[in-house]
């Protein structure tokens, strides 16, 4: 019975990591088939960490904002999202869906979406 308590949270963590992994795969793809010149890259980290490093030519939206700076997304062809980890962007996903923007994808770590755009 106590292997229970060691197996679930890793069970849990595992489903996790798998998830994050294939986000960061189909991304990948999505970002790779898309016309670069009309990408329009969103760093949802807040400015102190989006400072440190970020992909060339993303403006920065922090996840807070999104909400009321919908009309910033509104027009544009493909929009990324990306974050540190991919947990915020996938916030920042949902809430533009939620407010009719659906070309939107989420690109998981702002290193991912650098790498699929080389």
């Amino acid at each position: 019975m106590d292997n229970y308590f060691f197996y679930i949270p890793l069970g849990l963590l595992a489903i996790i990591l798998l998830r994050k992994i294939l986000v960061n795969q189909n991304a990948s793809k999505n970002i790779k088939n898309m016309d670069k010149s009309k990408i329009f890259l969103v760093d949802v980290r807040e400015p102190d960490e989006f400072k440190t490093g970020s992909v060339n030519g993303a403006v920065n939206i922090p996840l807070g904002a999104i909400k009321t700076r919908i009309s910033d997304f509104k027009g544009k062809e493909n929009i990324v999202v990306f974050c540190r980890s991919g947990g915020r962007s996938g916030m920042a996903t949902n809430t533009l869906k939620q407010n009719g923007i659906l070309n939107v994808t989420n690109g998981g770590t702002w290193q991912n979406v650098a790498k699929a755009l080389n």
